[in-house]
């Protein structure tokens, strides 16, 4: 069915070259800066204590505290998929747990995305992921629901095919056709804060990172 609350879209294959794995090596707030300074999911905690978030979106929107839709999606994964999930902020119950993580792994899902709750939340340790809450109680299987359509992420907008970026300071999307030109203004950020610690090192009083904020708004003796 295509009418709107009830779409399937086919799924946009996942990007996986060295552009992608790239971002194996970049932080996530040398990306949100270049980004604006406000692009970015808040609100969710990762659950993952080792390994790092790098994949292409697929989405899912569900209906608070119910799965069925989650299911068509793993149908759908991809080697590369991130398994986005707007379960709309919902706390009364867990719309993934170590079934689904299983499953999704087997078919090359590369980690969890989910505004909303997830349980056995042990087993998510050395698997990114990043949800709202954890609950133990489970999911209805009812509908209705969305594939591959955009979703809302702890506030941050994701489309079918975004790239995300997740680390332990948080997580990031952006369009798969701008990965490059994100890569490259990150790589700068990451040279200049290098240049900054080294400013640092020296123990001087006087540093020109702080001059030039200062100055900007008039604040510099």
């Amino acid at each position: 069915m295509s009418f709107p609350g009830f779409r399937v879209n086919p799924a946009v294959p996942p990007l996986n070259n060295e552009v992608i794995r790239a971002f194996d090596h970049v932080v996530t707030p040398h990306i949100s800066d270049n980004l604006g300074r406000h692009i970015g999911a808040r609100g969710l905690t990762r659950y993952n204590r080792t390994g790092k978030l790098v994949g292409t979106a697929l989405t899912v929107k569900t209906r608070p505290g119910d799965n069925l839709y989650i299911y068509k999606a793993m149908m759908l994964l991809q080697p590369g998929h991130v398994l986005v999930i707007d379960a709309q902020g919902d706390a009364n119950n867990a719309v993934i747990g170590e079934l689904i993580k299983l499953y999704a792994l087997q078919r090359g899902c590369v980690g969890f995305v989910v505004d909303g709750a997830i349980r056995d939340v042990a087993s998510f340790e050395h698997v990114p992921c990043y949800a709202r809450s954890v609950v133990h109680c489970g999911p209805y299987k009812e509908g209705p629901g969305e594939v591959n359509v955009p979703v809302s992420i702890g506030g941050m907008l994701v489309s079918p095919g975004d790239i995300l970026v997740g680390d332990e300071d948080g997580l990031v999307a952006f369009p798969m056709d701008q990965a490059e030109e994100v890569l490259h203004k990150a790589g700068l950020h990451a040279e200049h804060e290098q240049r900054v610690m080294a400013e640092i090192a020296t123990g001087a009083l006087q540093q020109s990172w702080i001059d030039k904020a200062l100055a900007a708004k008039g604040l510099l003796d």
